[in-house]
This record gives structure tokens, C-alpha cells and sequence, in this order.
């Protein structure tokens, strides 16, 4: 039970601390130094860690606290050497700190950290950021800097993001003020690394890509191989995801990647190469490569021992990435049962391994499926539960679940509120900097807007999308697009125009290495225009036997936010 708050920077008002110092100051030497010790170790401390930093008799210590007890200062629990003792108020605590002179503090908080590394590194495990803290206040700044590293590290592990961006960011501070040199510069390296991917899973890409670039300049310099590869990696995968790279600056960094993992042999290297591979692939349009890398990925995929991937490369698991684009791909290339039992899979492996990030990615990639098979309401449920799960575990989304769900509400049939969802959430990815399945989104929305009746607003939206996929190189979804401005202007009696538009549709789809939905398996591929209602349905299929989700991640949950949904239980079966 201590604080990790520095005090040095808080004020007490003055006439408020001249009172409390006189309370002090009128019960002796004794309790006034002990009060200023309790100072130290935090608002709450126990009898077994005052006692090696005070060094005073056990007669004298427990006096001086029984007294500083009796005056109302401290409450006491327990009896000694098993009890604690809590600072009445914070100012209190904060009066008895104000008078320590700076050389005093320093002494004092080294023989705290000296104290918890000899006799409490039980503690000190469960909470590295507790040493940490007095490391720092002692001035011992290199050991610090490595020690806020591991509450990082520690915090990551257990999912908490924001603490952990909150420790590494303490330490990347003190690492600025020592002097330049290999070690250094290592350190920062791995200060870096685990903050550009906890910036990543809580924050997304966007903010993640100017750390993740530091690291990368350090690591050509100064870093070891392996540095360097997640340090790519975590350019590529920031780059992909943001609106000032896109796919087509991120493909020639998943190129570097394959090269890299070739030339060191490592299959877990190799793993994430494929991992950049089918992802860049998917989006640039090429399914055929995607579910080559894909496949590849899942037969050097071990889940024990390529667990702590997860904690490195992109903050999810590239087993279950692998069944999700690998699904994705199988539809595109006309296998739609194959694409089914591979996001069935992908979901049982994201449940089994109980990890947040890597579900709510394994739930998103899904629902789109799910959309494509017609199947708008288990589409729905999934991002909904996608939802849910960010919002407990404070997460950022890997896609913007507003666009999913005006895409469901279509399927549905519900057009205005789909077409109002869509914008909304076009508009929110606008907002963070990213463009990342917009073409999607907007082949959607074109649809909902011809649909309501607004030819003029439905073309807009596929020539926005259109361009989206040529600034960034996303063009998985083109031939939906130009299929979509066909019906539309075919509907407005355009039929040259939505010749040459369906004509396009078909050459994207026909070649080697285009993407087929919407063109030549799909039911609304047939050149009829001016459908009102929904598509049909095919007949369902099975639902995965799958209870989906985190009953067994409640306990992982490690910051719960205010008026946030307590569990989610989707049952698909």
C-alpha cells in the first residue's frame, strides 16, 4: 500500500500548512520525522516498510506512530509489525513532505527503493512502477528509466494500454536526460517499441506512427536485427492504417519485411512477414496473394509458441488474423463455405486465447462477411459486440463501427438511418486521420442514397470512394464500386455510361489478380438496376456452435470506465 504520486510539485495553502506544521511541530522531533518518512512512502504505508527506512528502534518507531495516531493525524489498522497506517488527509501528508530539503528526499526515497528490492520483490513484481517511482525521486535516473520500462511492460501485459502509455512516456521523459550513448539510445528502443504498440491498441494508428518511426531511425543505427524488424513492422502496419500513407506506401515496407525474415531464417519472423503480407495484399485487391500468405502464415502459426506475438506485433494474434483475412480472401475468390468455416475458426481461436484486441479485430472482419452472405442481423451482432468489448477494455477500433453497422441497417432495409450511421462514422475515421475501409463504407452508403432516391449523392459517394482507393492504394473493393455505379446509372437511363461502368466492373473482376464480389458470384450481380427493396437472402447456413466472448476476460479487465456495458454474451448458435 503506497503512492506513486510525487508531492514535490503540490502546494499547501500557507495558512493551512502553518497549522498543521505547529500540530507537528508540538509532538516532537520523533513523530515529526516519522511523519515526514510516511511522507515518502505514500498517503497509506505499513509497519514492515517504515521500519528498514526509518532506522530507529522498534521502541521509538512505535511511539513516535502511536503518537502521530493519537493526535489525529494517521489512522491505524492492525497492530505492529502487521499494521498499516493511512495519512488522515492528503494534506497532511502533503505538509509533512513540503518540509524535507531536497538532499533529505533523495536519501529518503533511495532507502525506499533499497528496501523494496531487498525485502518486498514480491511487491515490487506486481508493481514495478511502485520502485520506479522512487528511483526517480532518488535521482537514480538509468535505473529508472529501466524500471518504468517494465511497469510498462507489466501493465501491457495486463492489458491496462493507458497505464502503460503513462509509464513508458515517464521513463522516455528521463531517458532525455542522460547523456548519449549505445545503452541509451537500446533503451529507447524498447521504451519505444512498447509504447508505439500500446499506442496503437488503445489510440490507433495514427498515433502510433511517429513513435514507431523513432524507433525504427534508432534501430538502423544502433539496434540489433530484431529490433529493427519490429520496428518495420510497426511503421508498415501505422503506415497502412493512416491517412498520410495508406497501402501504397505501406506495400513496399511489407516487402522489406518478407526480405528481412528471409535473410535471418526465423519461422516467427517469417510468421509476421506473411502477417504484413495478406493484410497488404487484402486491401490492395489481390486475394489470391492474400490467402497464399494467409495459408502460409497458418502453417507456421503455433499458438504457445507465438503467443507473446500478440504483446508485440500490432497488439493481436497473427493465428487469428490469418483465419480473418484468409476468410475474407475465400469469399472474394468465390468459396463462400471455405470463407465461413475460416472466420468460424478464426473466432474459436480468438475466444480459446482470450484476448481482447485480437477478438474485437477477429469480430469486425467477420460481421463483413457476414454482410457480403446477406446476412445483415448476425452481421449487426457481431459489431455490436465489437463495441462493447472496445469500450470495456478501452481499446481502439481497427475499424469504425458505424460504417458496419449503416452497412447492416441497409441489409435490413433500414435506408435512412443506414445512410445516417455510414456518414457518421465516415465522418468520425475522417476526424482520427484515416481513411482505412472507406471505399467499403462508401459502396455502402451509395447504395442507401440510389435506394432514397438520390441518384446525384449516390455517384458522388462512389467517385469519393474511387479516389479514396486510388490516394491510398485500397482497392479491394473497386469492382464493387463500379459495379454500384452501373445500377445507378442505369436507373437514371445513363446506359452507355453504365455499360462502360459494369464493363470496368468485369475487367477488375476477370483479372488475375482482382477481387470478384458483386461481379460474377453474387446475386445482385446480374445488371438489373433499380431494385427498391433489400437483396434476397440465400438460405442461412449453420451458425458456428460459438459462444462468443469475454466471459473469460473479465478478470483481465483492467480500467473500467464509468457507465460501461458490464458483459456482452452473443450466442451463435
Amino acid at each position: 500500500m503506497l503512492s506513486t504520486t510525487s508531492l514535490a510539485g503540490l502546494s499547501v495553502p500557507a495558512t493551512l500548512h502553518a497549522s498543521l506544521m505547529a500540530r507537528l511541530d508540538r509532538l516532537g522531533p520523533m513523530p515529526k520525522e516519522i511523519a515526514q518518512i510516511g511522507a515518502v512512502l505514500g498517503r497509506e504505508f505499513a509497519y514492515e516498510l517504515i521500519e528498514p527506512v526509518a532506522q530507529r528502534s522498534a521502541r521509538e518507531l512505535q511511539a513516535a506512530l502511536d503518537q502521530l495516531s493519537e493526535a489525529g493525524l494517521l489512522f491505524c489498522r492492525g497492530t505492529a509489525p502487521h499494521s498499516s497506517y493511512l495519512f488522515k488527509h492528503a494534506l497532511v501528508q502533503d505538509a509533512a513532505y513540503s518540509t524535507l530539503l531536497r538532499g533529505r528526499r533523495q536519501e529518503l526515497h533511495t532507502r525506499v527503493a533499497a528496501a523494496l528490492e531487498q525485502h518486498f520483490a514480491d511487491l515490487v513484481e506486481r508493481q514495478p512502477e511502485l520502485l520506479a517511482h522512487h528511483q526517480t525521486s532518488a535521482g537514480d535516473t538509468g535505473r529508472a528509466v529501466e524500471q518504468w520500462l517494465k511497469a510498462g511492460q507489466h501493465a501491457a501485459a495486463r492489458l491496462a494500454y493507458l497505464e502503460a502509455i503513462a509509464h513508458l512516456e515517464r521513463g522516455l521523459g528521463l531517458l532525455r536526460s542522460l547523456p548519449e550513448s549505445p545503452a541509451r539510445n537500446g533503451r529507447e528502443i524498447e521504451l519505444q517499441l512498447a509504447l508505439g504498440l500500446c499506442l496503437f491498441t488503445a489510440k490507433g494508428a495514427v498515433e502510433a506512427k511517429s513513435v514507431y518511426m523513432r524507433a525504427l531511425e534508432l534501430a538502423e543505427s544502433s539496434g540489433h536485427p530484431q529490433q529493427r524488424f519490429e520496428a518495420l513492422y510497426g511503421v508498415w502496419q501505422s503506415t497502412r492504417d493512416s491517412v498520410s500513407g495508406g497501402i501504397a506506401a505501406a506495400a513496399p515496407l511489407s516487402e522489406r519485411l518478407e526480405r528481412m525474415a528471409e535473410q535471418d531464417g526465423d519461422d516467427g519472423l517469417r510468421l509476421q512477414a506473411h502477417h504484413s503480407g495478406w493484410s497488404t495484399w487484402w486491401f490492395t485487391g489481390d486475394p489470391a496473394k492474400t490467402r497464399a500468405h494467409a495459408d502460409a502464415g497458418r502453417l507456421l502459426y503455433d499458438p504457445e509458441k507465438h503467443a507473446s506475438h500478440r504483446l508485440v506485433y500490432g497488439g493481436h494474434d497473427p493465428g487469428v488474423c490469418a483465419r480473418s483475412n484468409g476468410g475474407q480472401a475465400e469469399w472474394l475468390l468465390g468459396y463462400p463455405e471455405k470463407a465461413l468455416a475460416s472466420i468460424t475458426d478464426a473466432l474459436a481461436l480468438a475466444e480459446r486465447i482470450a484476448h481482447p484486441f485480437t477478438l474485437g479485430i477477429a469480430l469486425f472482419a467477420s460481421s463483413s462477411v457476414y454482410l457480403n452472405r446477406r446476412e445483415p442481423e448476425h452481421a449487426l451482432s457481431l459489431v455490436e459486440t465489437a463495441e462493447v468489448l472496445a469500450a470495456e477494455q478501452r481499446l481502439s477500433l481497427i475499424f469504425e463501427p458505424s460504417i458496419l453497422r449503416g452497412s447492416a441497417l441497409l441489409g435490413q432495409g433500414a435506408v435512412d438511418e443506414a445512410i445516417a450511421r455510414i456518414r457518421e462514422g465516415a465522418a468520425n475515421w475522417a476526424r482520427l486521420g484515416r481513411t482505412f475501409l472507406l471505399p467499403y463504407g462508401f459502396g455502402f452508403l451509395a447504395e442507401g442514397l440510389a435506394r432514397h432516391g438520390d441518384p446525384a449523392a449516390a455517384l458522388a459517394a462512389l467517385r469519393e470512394g474511387l479516389e479514396i482507393a486510388g490516394a491510398t492504394g485500397e482497392h479491394f473493393w473497386d469492382a464493387e464500386l463500379h459495379r454500384v455505379t452501373g445500377n445507378v446509372l442505369f436507373a437514371e437511363n445513363s446506359l452507355d455510361e453504365g455499360q462502360a461502368s459494369f464493363q470496368q466492373a468485369l475487367r477488375i473482376a476477370q483479372a488475375p489478380t482482382g477481387e470478384i464480389a458483386g461481379v460474377a458470384r453474387r446475386p445482385r450481380s446480374r445488371l438489373a438496376v433499380g431494385r427498391a427493396g433489400p437483396p434476397r437472402r440465400s438460405p442461412r447456413p449453420p451458425r458456428p456452435g460459438l459462444r462468443l466472448v469475454h466471459r473469460g476476460l473479465r478478470h483481465r479487465r483492467p480500467e473500467r470506465r464509468k457507465g460501461a456495458a458490464r458483459r456482452t454474451d452473443v450466442i451463435l448458435s
